[in-house]
């Protein structure tokens, strides 16, 4: 049988490993047990990573690729921008409050963990977070175009401050394993986006 191509390995690599950092983090994981979840040789690893940091680069620049296709296939479907954006911070909410294989943000559990260790993965956090805001920005000059949304937000701070809060909701839910901060973080959104609760 052949070996599987090169991508496909990394990929593996990065599937089994992101699990594993979302329950334990990134320090408490060691090489040894993502190499045997992977079922990958030493060699192999280092293959396609040259240290653990590139390793946790790569998991985070995974993940804000997965998240950001998703943000995008959910703000450009059909309907007013409003209408969007609330689904996808409706889907933001399931995510966080279930018990599913998305049930977790890696951004949340290795944010503040990282930041202070590796001032690449700080950087690629950076970008992840960024382009989120910048999407949600969009979409609120995309609502107030379409009326959706009232005229006068200022779509990069509304948009800036509804990220905000909903890493510290995802937060706050994680610490307390109950969903209430993300409904709170659900009626705070409708009111800093000017929506009646029931949109």
């Amino acid at each position: 049988m052949n070996a599987p191509p090169a991508t496909d390995v990394r990929q593996h690599i990065l599937d089994v490993a992101q699990p594993l950092l979302l329950r334990k983090g990134f320090t408490a994981v060691g090489l040894a047990e993502i190499l045997a979840t992977a079922r990958v040789p030493k060699g192999s690893f280092y293959h396609y990573f040259g240290s653990k940091e590139a390793f946790g680069e790569a998991v985070l620049e995974a993940y804000f690729a997965d998240h950001l296709a998703r943000m995008d296939a959910l703000l450009t479907l059909p309907g007013p921008a409003a209408q969007r954006l609330i689904g996808y911070f409706h889907d933001w909410l399931d995510s966080q409050a279930g018990d599913g294989a998305r049930s977790r943000c890696l951004a949340v559990k290795l944010g503040a963990e990282v930041c202070d260790l590796s001032e690449s993965m700080r950087a690629v956090l950076e970008r992840g977070t960024r382009s989120v805001v910048e999407r949600l920005a969009r979409c609120i000059e995309a609502g107030k175009a379409d009326g959706s949304l009232p005229a006068a937000l200022d779509a990069h701070a509304v948009a800036l401050t509804l990220y905000q809060s909903w890493l510290g909701a995802s937060l706050l839910a994680k610490i307390a394993r109950e969903r209430a901060p993300l409904d709170t973080a659900m009626a705070g959104t409708r009111q800093g986006l000017g929506l009646a609760q029931d949109v």
